[in-house]
């Protein structure tokens, strides 16, 4: 079954003293574009996400916001900058030497300098790894489970779009029998008319009828619209993308039935032709937004 391009998808995780969260919003796009946004301490996973959405999605602009906290020890290590506060230290001591201030200093003040403390993290990349791309499979699943509702939505009211374009098909295909007869009479009266006379060159007649015929005929193109509308159809139910495919089938749709408009004389195939342009044009606007 056809997915939308348009979804949302949330998820998060709390597990050994760490909290992860991932928020994926998709928008309609003509390929797949990935957006990614996440915390330079986990940096380096941003081409395994990028693979794993890849992986599950075909097309879509696809916006991913990533957050990562490590609350626990393990991991965070604080590193004093000894030699650096040193100097601070001297470099102080001498400043209130020469402007005769007060030479005690507080350590709490010596850590607040730049650089002198600074907390590391040294994490286990394998570890969080995992833990990311489970929290990443439920915000990818939830996402792609909109998508697939989405879809569904959107089917049932292209297959009823195509019902109707069948229907005024075969309405046209009906309305052409007999169009060569009928034109025949027409004409014997009109060449009866303007000769005044109930003899007619028959050769010439039929020259004629041939000539009509094969301008007006539209067999050939009933009949691609036809086999275009059984593929629409199949491509509907088929459980894999098909946005592209779909698209260029309404264009070769319109195509034939452009030319059955130009090649008909008939006011009503005229106005089934109308029909189906209108029913098409309502079809591609929702093609814009199937993956």
């Amino acid at each position: 079954m056809i997915k939308s391009m348009t979804g949302y998808g949330k998820s998060s995780l709390c597990i050994n003293s760490r909290e992860y969260q991932i928020e994926i919003k998709a928008v309609n796009h003509k390929y797949i574009d990935v957006n990614i946004k996440l915390p330079r301490i986990i940096s380096y996973l941003e081409d395994e996400v990028r693979k794993y959405i890849i992986s599950k999605i075909k097309r879509g602009k696809i916006d991913i916001t990533i957050t990562f906290e490590n609350y626990g020890k393990d991991g965070n290590n604080i590193k004093i900058n000894t030699e650096l506060a040193k100097f601070y230290i001297e470099s102080l001591k001498k400043l209130a030497e020469e402007e005769n201030l007060s030479t005690e200093i507080n350590v709490t003040e010596i850590t607040k300098m730049p650089d002198v403390l600074t907390i590391k993290n040294d994490i286990n990349e394998d570890e969080i790894k995992q833990e990311l791309l489970q929290v990443l499979k439920e915000a990818t699943d939830q996402l792609i489970e909109m998508r697939k509702k989405e879809g569904a939505k959107i089917s049932v009211d292209i297959l009823n779009k195509i019902d109707q374009i069948e229907i005024k098909t075969n309405e046209i295909l009906q309305l052409s029998t007999g169009l060569i007869e009928e034109y025949v009479v027409k004409l014997e009266a009109r060449i009866k008319d303007l000769l005044k006379t109930d003899e007619l060159d028959k050769a010439r007649l039929m020259q004629e009828v041939v000539i009509y015929a094969d301008k007006c005929s539209i067999e050939e193109e009933v009949t691609r619209l036809k086999s275009h509308i059984s593929q629409l159809r199949n491509l509907i139910n088929i459980d894999e993308p098909t946005g592209k495919k779909m698209d260029f089938l309404i264009q070769e749709m319109n195509r034939e039935t452009n030319t059955i408009g130009s090649k008909s004389n008939n006011l009503d195939i005229t106005n089934d032709v109308i029909t189906i342009k209108t029913i098409l044009e309502d079809i591609r606007e929702q093609i814009q937004n199937i993956e």
